[in-house]
């Protein structure tokens, strides 16, 4: 069973996680209904590192766009790969807020009422957002546009995403639609941000569980991280094409209506 449920929890991970809908919310959604026989320590880094899985989708699909040093590149793309990276890296910065809350936030707002209310109020920002930018053209339309200080700012959104129910994706992309980039391009940033973002949070929670685990723990986290991988594929793609020709706006509802389900959930049977 235990196997069952890491394949359970490992497919809601890989959508949820690219889809701006909160992997939080459903993975407590998930825990209601599905227990896994191991320790609450064990489960709470097992939640963080099949989200390592899914970044390292991003690293597959996009491993030529990320790559600075392939030989199809001209030399101009090659030095705009590396400026993406010197990007991603100033994103990054206000990430390292994450390293001295990061076990309060654990302790004080991983609850459902915390996850509920962020579900709801960032659908209404996704609602509110895009219909704001039906009349706009945005500023940013390339990631080569992209500036420093713009990359700066997504990266305090980013931050927000430490609340339980944000939405890692959800908050960066509602941050950067909201200083003028454009879906594609906010979608894409996100995916890269979230590489060094996640492999420095993963880092932090096997750190901070330690190295011994039981054959069964080992097959558990594997089988995790495996359909996690998968599934993020799909979820890429299958995102990249929709924001193509659709706005953030069903997200925005589904956000709501969940958020409402979780907290009616909780208060009715809690």
């Amino acid at each position: 069973m235990d196997i069952i449920i890491a394949v359970i929890l490992g497919i809601i991970q890989g959508i949820t996680e690219w889809l701006p809908i909160s992997s939080t919310g459903h993975l407590l959604l998930a825990d209601e209904f599905l227990h896994m026989n191991v320790s609450t320590e064990f489960m709470n880094m097992f939640k963080v590192v099949i989200q390592l899985a899914s970044v390292i989708a991003v690293i597959v699909l996009y491993f030529h766009k990320l790559n600075p040093f392939s030989p199809k590149k001209t030399r101009a793309q090659k030095i705009h790969t590396v400026e993406l990276w010197m990007k991603v890296a100033v994103a990054c910065i206000p990430s390292a807020v994450g390293l001295f809350i990061d076990d309060i936030v654990d302790e004080k707002l991983s609850n459902y009422i915390v996850i509920s209310l962020m579900l709801i109020i960032y659908g209404i920002l996704f609602i509110v957002i895009e219909k704001r930018n039906a009349h706009m053209q945005p500023r940013i339309t390339k990631l080569k546009e992209l500036t420093y200080l713009t990359a700066f700012a997504i990266g305090w959104f980013q931050v927000l995403a430490m609340i339980p129910g944000t939405s890692r994706s959800g908050a960066t992309i509602v941050g950067a639609l909201l200083i003028g980039v454009a879906r594609p391009v906010a979608a894409e940033f996100t995916f890269f941000l979230a590489i060094p973002t996640m492999f420095a949070a993963s880092g932090l929670k096997l750190f901070k569980f330690g190295f011994h685990y039981t054959s069964m723990e080992v097959l558990i986290l594997l089988v995790g991280c495996v359909v996690s991988f998968l599934v993020s594929v799909f979820a890429i793609k299958f995102l990249m094409g929709y924001i193509k020709k659709h706005d953030f706006t069903v997200f925005g509802y589904y956000r709501i209506i969940l958020g409402i389900v979780v907290l009616g959930y909780f208060l009715i049977f809690a």
